[in-house]
């Protein structure tokens, strides 16, 4: 028995098709056909007429142009996923929120000269008798793209808020520099990365300042870099030398994580000597413009990354900071380029710094200016500027040192004393104060004579917020708050230090130890 064929015809087929079908003919598209399924979308329509009196959502979507070429050039054409609002759902002043519409994707096609749909360039333009308009719901594809979007977006927008929270929410602002920061997240995805920067007041006017790097992108290495910045403001109180706070922070990367490897700098200035102290592990050199406007690079005290397990020990470097200086630490991103070198990017960093000027705040915006970073720099950009301001006018009153060497016997505590009164009456210090500063002097000095060693000297800085107060010797045994037995004899100095003053500390130099105290004015 022979298996019997159903035949349908072309316009029953397209009848049935679930996209929206519309035929018109000859170059005025006058319109020979439309589907079931493009008048539920648009309503019905009139056949016989040119498609642009009829069809007006054609022009909407910038169709009717499209069809001119289709049917001129034999070529299709296509517009891609196109917002319609579907007929019957909207009326005038009805709210954008209510409306009901979709997304269709629209191909115009040459229909030939033998009735049939296809491109007709291969049999010239005179084969070509209509144009197909051919749309299909693009609806859920676009809105599932919208929707992992979205997700991208909140999922960075989480991901640089967690970079911006490990991050100092405000800098501390030291009394003798003035400093300023930025960071720009790279890249339009969510890998951000492990650039930081800190600020951290160590006291008796000392501050350090830090830049870092975690190598790689991802919250894993954000989560590094917060650890790293933790720790060293923990090290940092221990008023290390630079060079050993980046060997227990090289150490601590390693039991972080062994496969994430940082960079970073940590440097001290102290301005009582005048003298900016820094370390290098891995990272760019910073850059340094002298108050003769020279600029050059801190690049003589290199170590290895952070979690290279420390084979190769940091060295410390020193640099004389004077009024007017101005420090810059940065991160790769604002100085390295795909296919360049990357000491050009520093070369090109530092010309930028040479004619920067203003307050630090101007010189970071100007060097971001200048770096030109791409629209969509793939690395993160972190940025530290200092400046060491001269003191002129009634600033430079405000700003002074004394210092006294304690030579001598049983005398110097009484000369200390007395030289401190007249210093600070000098300065215009208010008497209570006054008293206090004669008070911790005497307490201090008696330690060193007691448990240090010759030389010692002692030291005196007003800055226009603070008291600083040191006495240094040459022994290396550093005094601890403790509480004193009724019985001692010794043991209440640091205590009594401790009571008077705002804060107080003491730190290892080369030579011995440095005890101080600070008061605020």
């Amino acid at each position: 028995m022979q298996d019997r064929i159903d035949t349908f015809s072309l316009r029953e087929v397209l009848a049935h098709a679930p996209a929206l079908i519309a035929v018109t003919r000859g170059p005025a598209h006058e319109l020979a056909y439309v589907n079931q399924a493009y008048r539920d979308v648009f309503g019905p329509r009139r056949l016989g007429v040119p498609a642009r009196d009829i069809l007006p959502e054609l022009a909407d979507h910038g169709l009717l142009p499209l069809m001119d070429q289709v049917y001129r050039t034999g070529r299709g054409r296509t517009v891609r996923a196109r917002r319609v609002d579907h007929h019957g759902t909207a009326y005038p002043g009805m709210p954008e929120s209510e409306r009901q519409h979709g997304y269709f994707t629209f191909v115009c096609t040459p229909v030939c000269a033998d009735g049939t749909p296809g491109d007709a360039a291969v049999r010239g333009r005179a084969g070509v008798r209509g144009v197909l308009v051919f749309a299909v719901d693009v609806t859920d594809q676009v809105q599932a793209t919208d929707r992992l979007r979205e997700s991208e977006r909140r999922h960075r927008q989480a991901a640089v808020t967690l970079q911006r929270s490990l991050l100092p929410q405000q800098l501390e602002h030291p009394d003798d520099l003035r400093v300023s920061a930025r960071y720009l997240p790279g890249g339009a995805d969510a890998a951000v990365g492990g650039d930081w920067y800190d600020v951290i007041t160590l006291g008796a006017g000392r501050t350090a300042l830090v830049i870092g790097d975690v190598m790689g992108r991802g919250v894993r290495a954000a989560a590094v870099m917060g650890q790293l910045r933790t720790a060293v403001r923990a090290y940092a109180r221990l008023d290390l030398p630079p060079h050993e706070v980046l060997q227990l922070l090289d150490g601590l990367a390693m039991e972080i994580d062994a496969t994430q490897i940082a960079t970073c700098v940590y440097a001290v200035h102290d301005p009582s000597e005048g003298v900016l102290t820094y370390s290098t592990a891995g990272h760019l050199p910073p850059l340094v413009r002298d108050p003769a406007g020279d600029v050059h690079r801190l690049d003589d005290a290199l170590g290895p990354p952070l979690g290279t397990g420390g084979s190769w020990p940091h060295t410390s470097g020193s640099l004389p900071l004077e009024p007017g200086s101005t420090v810059v630490f940065y991160t790769d991103g604002l100085v390295e380029r795909r296919g360049e070198d990357i000491d050009r990017g520093i070369d090109d960093l530092a010309a930028a710094l040479d004619g920067a000027a203003g307050p630090p705040d101007a010189v970071r915006d100007r060097l971001i200016e200048h770096m030109r970073l791409p629209v969509e720099h793939d690395d993160d950009v972190a940025l530290l500027v200092l400046h060491l301001p001269r003191h002129e006018g009634r600033a430079a009153t405000l700003f002074r040192t004394a210092s006294l060497d304690l030579l001598g016997g049983n005398e110097v505590a009484a000369r200390a004393r007395a030289f401190t009164s007249g210093v600070l009456a000098s300065w215009q210090v208010g008497e209570e104060l006054r008293e206090s500063g004669v008070l911790a002097v005497s307490e201090f000095v008696a330690n060193a004579l007691t448990h240090g060693a010759a030389p010692m000297r002692l030291r005196l800085r007003r800055t226009d917020r603070r008291l600083i107060v040191e006495v240094s010797d040459a022994d290396d045994h550093v005094p601890r708050h403790r509480r004193a037995s009724a019985d001692d004899e010794n043991g209440r100095g640091v205590a009594i230090v401790a009571s008077i003053a705002s804060s107080w500390g003491s730190r290892l130099t080369a030579t011995g130890k440095t005890v101080w105290c600070e008061f605020l004015l």
